[in-house]
């Protein structure tokens, strides 16, 4: 009997090496993460997992907001359905990204950004503790690693006044260092900065720092002015720029971003049209995942293990309904996908800029965390895997 136990678990595992899709096609459990309704719960975005390193809890950020940009930032237990608050009164750009509330240092911290009187600060908050420290004020917070102890932040991208750079909280030393110049990428890349930006000031936009914590990558922002942080014009952000941290040296740049991701190798990035760039070739080199759906609208990024990718988007690529959206996992080798959700993504929160589903991996990638709009409220879903 243990032989053949053994025999049907190697099995398994040879299947799943082949299919990676199959434990995805077949009695898939999806359900909201929370069951407190009457309110709207977001996750962030689809390059930060809303689940704790250790599997125990999920954050997200709730509002009895119609608009969802006020509420709390809360984690909840997974076990239990036990909900803390880290942060109440919490006041963001929109909800898109809410208050871009992430892990840090293992699962011991939570960071986050929030606006009070049109003043922007970084708060990390102590998840044993609940004590609240301020690393940064007049900045936005950009998104580090669950595992680790960096914290990217940038200058407000509409008016970001002298914080043009890339600065780095360690919240192992408390210390906040620039990690990388906009004056390196205009001595390397001006030429593209003049013809993009028409020679206004820019700065470092959005930096998404890599797996093994050695690289970042970033958009560019030319901001308008001002302190009209809701609109979609409060600044011009294109351009999609690697910066190694050890060179101390830009080393890859792409003129468009779209939704780009880490892969777990941290040498590629995935990006919208299903595409893989490789960041340590010269020049844009790519290979594209070929059979799989390119949906519109779509958020993409890679499991842990490198095997699957998940996504969203509308369904009409493949079938589905006007405007209907959906969640689609696929083999990063291509050809075999599955459709896990369908759903309406046209009510929610009513933000000027509407949260999209934004799915992502949990650490162990059994589950899949995103957001749904088809109801009163925007809800944060999981789905589980038999």
């Amino acid at each position: 009997m243990k032989r053949i136990l053994i025999f049907a678990c190697l099995l398994s595992l040879r299947c799943l090496a082949d299919d990676p899709v199959a434990p995805w096609s077949k009695d898939v459990s999806i359900k909201p993460v929370s069951s407190i309704e009457g309110r709207h719960t977001i996750h962030t975005y689809y390059v930060t997992n809303p689940e704790s390193p250790d599997g125990k809890h999920v954050l997200f950020f709730t509002s009895t907001h119609p608009a969802g940009y006020v509420g709390e930032v809360r984690i909840m237990e997974r076990a239990t359905g036990k909900e803390t608050v880290l942060a109440e009164n919490v006041h963001t750009e929109d909800a898109h990204r809410v208050a871009c509330q992430q892990w840090l240092s293992g699962g011991k911290r939570v960071a986050f950004h929030e606006v009070i009187d049109k003043k922007w600060r970084v708060v990390v908050v102590d998840v044993a503790t609940l004590e609240k420290k301020i690393v940064a004020e007049d900045h936005q917070v950009g998104f580090g690693r669950p595992e680790g102890d960096l914290l990217p932040m940038y200058g407000c991208h509409w008016n970001p006044g002298p914080y043009r750079d890339l600065e780095v909280w360690d919240a192992r030393t408390g210390k906040t260092l620039t990690r990388a110049k906009i004056s390196e990428v205009e001595v390397k890349y001006g030429d593209w900065l003049k013809k993009e930006f028409s020679g206004k000031p820019c700065s470092i936009f959005f930096p998404v720092i890599s797996p093994d914590l050695k690289r970042v990558f970033f958009k560019i922002a030319a901001g308008n002015g001002g302190d009209d942080y809701m609109s979609k014009n409060a600044s011009h952000r294109q351009g999609l720029v690697c910066y190694d941290f050890e060179k101390g040296a830009c080393i890859w740049m792409r003129g468009k971003w779209g939704h780009p991701g880490w892969t777990p190798d941290s040498l590629h990035i995935f990006e919208v049209g299903n595409i893989t760039m490789d960041i340590m070739k010269e020049g844009f080199s790519y290979t594209n995942l070929k059979d799989v759906p390119n949906l519109r609208g779509s958020h993409p990024s890679v499991s842990p293990g490198g095997s699957l990718m998940v996504t969203d988007g509308m369904t009409e690529p493949v079938g589905g309904r006007p405007n209907e959206w959906c969640v689609m996992v696929a083999d990063m080798n291509g050809g075999k996908w599955k459709l896990l959700h369908s759903f309406e993504q046209n009510r929610g929160a009513k933000s000027w800029r509407r949260s999209d589903p934004h799915p992502v991996f949990s650490t162990d990638g059994k589950r899949i965390y995103y957001n749904t709009s088809d109801g009163q409220f925007t809800r944060l879903m999981v789905a589980e895997r038999p």
